[in-house]
């Protein structure tokens, strides 16, 4: 039963259950965020809404972590007080929660237990095996889950690659002998089910860095996920090669550069050099790898197209390599940054030009291999949104799996006995991260955010006499208004004069009632406001008598 991350890309958690409704014991396999964009204004993070699985804590057994990606894991910290379960992640997973947690003040201990692929450890009733993949990030797994009633292989993020940066390939041999021992579900991701083929691999991708970096004439900048070590290497060792020098940027990028040193997948890679040693180094000889390549506004990337870096800066005849896909909702931000940097002279290579970037999800191909090799019973699309859900749905029929249950986060899918069916729905949402908070859109203010950002707000005071006449004009504070009307009238003038006329319309026995002076000049300003400009900003009225 998916509480985030099917309908949807990002935000995953997923919970299995298994016994009789009155006593069902669960897990929850990852805890992910998704990243809020204008429609969320001050928002930081969105998670889900776990309120289900809270009420039944003493039959949630734990929580296992396929990989460190923030959609998977990002929600880890917020979330757990609320769980209070033993974490199960690999050690790359579990080093960099550490440091994540060691970055941000109060954040909980996390109690984690370490599996590594091909482990095999229990979880209340549930036997798990973990079973390596290859992604876009170290120590991905695919996990077959196993109860008395079958197993379920939920695969995570993944692809087929048969040359990966890091780590060994996809376990083919693995996955076709639980395939042989019988697979009654395969929950599978989604994200390419409507790209024909097969993901170049990520070789290829180092190759064609290597060779710009090679004919590149001044800096190169190369901005991709922070959590693609096996790209930072690929890009450490083109730069040796053409005996360029690499700076890391950005507090995400160092954090995880540094945990994968630790665990030493960064051996044999020469020291990045700093920020102050940088300036040293000539611009032929230079390569930077930064955080920025989904727009944000206070990533490295995006401070260096505004040329607002204390120490490192781009000019004319340098690089900017896009080694990385847009997220949904995203584009804007990054078109402003790529056109910052085309009107300073730099130049972009995106994935369209080149090939500088490959994606970590399987195209349909992969898929195709996924369901050969394991022949499940019920396919289970997951991991997308409608589109890429339905297309998965009829890749999956076309391979010949007569149960496919296509379904939605809050709906409770019965895998046995009997077919699949949706037997119960149960709520589900959003929560919202709003920097040391955490709580609904209602909690959070946002619906009234965004009407403050549309109509902006408008602060009236009113002073009333000891004989309810007013002692001076209202005060009115506009923010977020236009200064004057298309006849030229300054509007905070007009927004006073009708404060004071919606006033002096009140009989002044009447006055008396500062609750009706109050709404009577919240209406008579807001009235205003639309007779003006067209549009109703938020207004807040204070009466006061002296």
């Amino acid at each position: 039963m998916p509480l985030g991350g099917i309908g949807e890309i990002g935000m995953n958690f997923g919970l299995y259950g298994y016994g009789p409704p009155d006593n069902r014991e669960w897990i929850a396999i990852d805890c992910g965020v998704s990243f809020a964009g204008p429609e969320f204004p001050g928002i930081d993070l969105v998670m889900p809404d776990i309120s289900f699985i809270e009420q039944r804590l003493k039959n949630l057994k734990g929580l296992i972590i396929t990989h460190a990606h923030e959609d998977h894991y990002g929600a880890v910290l917020t979330l757990w007080p609320k769980l209070k379960v033993p974490v199960y992640a690999t050690p790359f997973t579990a080093a960099l929660l550490q440091a994540k947690r060691e970055g941000e003040p109060g954040a909980p201990k996390v109690p984690v237990e370490i599996f590594r692929a091909g482990d095999r450890f229990q979880v209340g009733p549930f036997s798990i095996e973990a079973v390596n993949v290859t992604h876009s990030i170290p120590e991905p797994v695919a996990l077959a889950i196993r109860t008395p009633a079958g197993t379920v292989l939920h695969t995570g993020d993944w692809k087929i690659d048969p040359t990966p940066a890091l780590g060994q390939p996809t376990d083919e041999a693995r996955l076709r002998q639980i395939g042989d021992e019988g697979v009654l579900a395969l929950v599978c991701d989604s994200t390419n089910a409507m790209r024909e083929g097969e993901s170049p691999s990520e070789l290829a991708v180092s190759q064609s860095l290597a060779q710009i970096i090679r004919e590149a004439k001044g800096r190169v900048a190369i901005t991709t996920f922070s959590s693609n070590v096996g790209r930072i290497r690929s890009i450490a060792q083109a730069a040796a090669e053409a005996d360029r020098q690499v700076l890391l940027m950005g507090r995400s990028m160092k954090r995880v550069a540094d945990v994968a040193d630790e665990l030493g997948y960064l051996e044999g890679i020469a020291p990045f050099v700093s920020e102050q040693d940088f300036g040293y180094i000539p611009r032929d000889k230079a390569v930077i790898v930064l955080t920025g390549s989904q727009g944000e506004a206070r990533a490295a990337l995006a401070k260096l197209s505004r040329d607002e870096h204390p120490t490192v800066a781009l000019s004319q005849g340098d690089t900017v390599i896009f080694s990385s896909r847009s997220i949904p909702g995203n584009e804007k931000a990054i078109l402003d940054i790529k056109n910052a940097l085309i009107e300073r002279g730099v130049r972009v290579i995106e994935d369209h030009d080149q090939l500088v970037h490959v994606s970590g999800h399987p195209r349909r191909n992969e898929l195709r291999q996924m369901y050969e090799w394991t022949h499940p019973a019920i396919a289970v699309p997951a991991h997308g949104e409608a589109a890429h859900l339905m297309a998965h749905a009829q890749l999956a029929r076309e391979l010949g799996v007569k149960d496919v249950a296509v379904i939605r986060n809050g709906k409770m899918l019965r895998l046995s006995p009997g077919p699949s069916t949706v037997i119960d729905e149960v709520p589900f949402g959003r929560i919202y991260k709003d920097g040391h908070l955490v709580g609904t859109a209602d909690e959070m203010g946002i619906g009234e955010r965004r009407r403050l950002s549309f109509a902006g707000h408008v602060s009236v005071l009113v002073e009333l006499d000891e004989k309810f006449e007013l002692d001076i004009d209202p005060e009115v504070v506009a923010m977020g208004l236009p200064e004057k009307d298309e006849d030229g009238e300054e509007i905070g003038e007009l927004l006073m004069e009708a404060a004071a006329g919606a006033v002096e319309s009140i009989p002044r026995g009447r006055r008396k009632d500062l609750e009706l002076v109050r709404e009577a000049v919240r209406r008579a300003v807001r009235g205003e406001a639309q007779d003006v400009w067209g549009k109703k900003p938020a207004v807040t009225v204070f009466v006061t008598r002296c």
